[in-house]
């Protein structure tokens, strides 16, 4: 079979996954500038080659998986896997790790190996979970994963580029429109124009005519324009990794979650057609983050989620390869401080609330109809995740917290603060085991019900879920309730119900994919 190396839907899927990838290195970029007053040559001159280093390697590895799926199954429409730095541990490392070490010692290179530190562990710990991932993934329900990944894609990936995007809706609107239009319909511009470069120059030129942005800041990050190439900062690491007791009660938990994150991603691409080897992935998650920190980067890489958005944009196995290709020599290069001030936010934040309906949907279409609310049970514990994110946030700018206002207090406003935040912590898991529990239920298989929620009350008394940290007996109370709702599922489960039968219609889970040992 020819495998063309580029098609037209490529072209679509470059653009709007370009930028997808371009958006959250220009956050990650402001955010070590800003938040934690790195040195701009530590930042362009190394973490932004380090990151560009692990995105190339991953991207071209992704497209090589794609290719081999494409020649195995003898079809051309095999869509590579989406690859860039994980926007959650782009912000958990800089507020939770590094941003306490700078305010402490004021040294930003002290809270940089931290960083760097943490990120290695991530990988570490990720190449475990590429042994254990896929059977969690066998014998997880569906609505349980696309439930936990909807999610996050509908908290964290979509509200604060949306937001932004009513902050400047005379922008971002009219890119949105051409979005959805041109990537969820079968409406073409003239002369195939791709969709996504055009809703980037109509924002960017919207935004310039209307004011939103300076000649002035152009020519400044113009300034800081300079070639760079990675080599080891294995010192810096090593430095990290002197005191990384208290870097292992967020690793351990966000380790856990990356591979969860990739296991529900997969599943995602496989519900899309396109059916990857789970532990090959997981490996390769890892891989990026130990040598991204190895080079200096802070930021662990990680399959992205919204792999059937670029799917049907028409992407397939360029795109990938090209992205990570242009973005690594943007970094080399030190151009994102340029970028971030040619193309107005606006303009480009469009695309990530586009992944997110995407995402939300699939995770009701590609699932049984009866377990439709294990999708939602799914989704709530990400939801709060992000809400009492939001609410610490804003206490923290009033120069307050949760702790101080009291419990009491927020209870007289109606916020039942503490109760969210129990139940956000380690969202993702939380929200396999909820979602996972509910089909069960829906379908009567109280035994496997009974295992999942046994499970929740282990997870819960080490402290992955429903706990601050890890530790011994993290809360008890709520492990105690895991185990009352273990001991009623054993006891409907004893009177040997008829498990529901499926509906003629439903859209059922597949038989689970058999993992190879080896890689691929």
């Amino acid at each position: 079979m020819k495998l063309a190396y580029w098609v037209r839907g490529d072209t679509n899927a470059f653009f709007g996954f370009g930028v997808n990838v371009l958006v959250n290195v220009l956050t990650l970029t402001g955010l070590c500038l800003g938040v934690i007053k790195m040195p701009a040559g530590d930042v362009f001159g190394v973490i932004l080659p380090a990151l560009g280093i692990a995105l190339v390697a991953g991207n071209v590895y992704y497209t090589f998986l794609a290719r081999r799926l494409a020649v195995r199954e003898n079809r051309t429409d095999v869509t590579a896997l989406p690859y860039g730095p994980s926007v959650p541990h782009m912000f958990i490392v800089i507020f939770v790790i590094m941003l306490p070490i700078y305010l402490t010692t004021k040294d930003p290179v002290a809270a940089w190996t931290a960083g760097i530190a943490w990120a290695f562990i991530i990988g570490v710990i990720v190449l475990i979970g590429a042994f254990v991932g896929p059977y969690i993934r066998r014998y997880t329900p569906r609505a349980a994963l696309l439930g936990t990944l909807a999610g996050i894609s509908i908290t964290f990936i979509s509200m604060n580029p949306a937001a932004s995007m009513w902050n400047y809706a005379w922008i971002a609107l009219p890119v949105f429109g051409l979005l959805l239009i041109g990537l969820l319909t079968d409406v073409k511009l003239p002369f195939n124009f791709p969709i996504g470069l055009a809703a980037l120059l109509v924002g960017t030129a919207i935004g310039w005519i209307g004011g939103a942005m300076s000649v002035p800041d152009v020519q400044s990050a113009a300034k800081d324009i300079a070639f760079a190439f990675p080599h080891l900062k294995v010192d810096l690491l090593v430095d990290g990794l002197k005191d990384m007791a208290p870097l292992l009660a967020t690793a351990i938990p966000l380790g856990v979650y990356n591979f969860t994150e990739a296991m529900t991603n997969v599943e995602s691409a496989a519900t899309a057609g396109d059916r990857y080897n789970l532990r090959s992935v997981l490996l390769a998650d890892g891989a990026g983050a130990v040598i991204g920190s190895c080079l200096g980067s802070p930021f662990p890489p990680a399959v992205y989620v919204g792999h059937p958005g670029w799917k049907a944009a028409g992407g397939r196995t360029g795109y990938s390869m090209a992205t990570g290709v242009v973005i690594a020599l943007l970094c080399f290069f030190g151009l994102f401080g340029l970028l971030g001030a040619i193309f107005p936010t606006a303009a480009i934040v469009p695309i990530l609330l586009y992944i997110g309906l995407l995402i939300g949907a699939q995770a009701f279409q590609a699932t049984p109809k009866a377990h439709a609310a294990a999708v939602v049970a799914a989704l709530i514990p990400n939801i709060a995740s992000w809400a009492t994110g939001q609410m610490d946030n804003v206490l923290a700018a009033a120069g307050t917290s949760a702790a101080q206002v009291g419990t009491e207090a927020l209870a007289g406003a109606g916020v039942v603060y503490d109760g969210l935040k129990t139940l956000g912590q380690g969202a993702i898991l939380a929200g396999l085991v909820l979602g996972a529990i509910v089909a069960f239920l829906i379908d009567k298989r109280f035994w496997h019900a009974a295992v999942f929620s046994a499970s929740g009350a282990v997870l819960t008394f080490i402290g992955l879920i429903h706990a601050e940290k890890v530790q011994w007996n993290a809360d008890g109370e709520v492990t105690l309730g895991y185990l009352f709702l273990t001991l009623v599922c054993v006891l409907f489960a004893l009177g040997k119900p008829t498990p529901r039968a499926p509906e003629p219609d439903e859209v059922t889970d597949p038989a689970p994919e058999k993992e190879s040992a080896t890689v691929g």
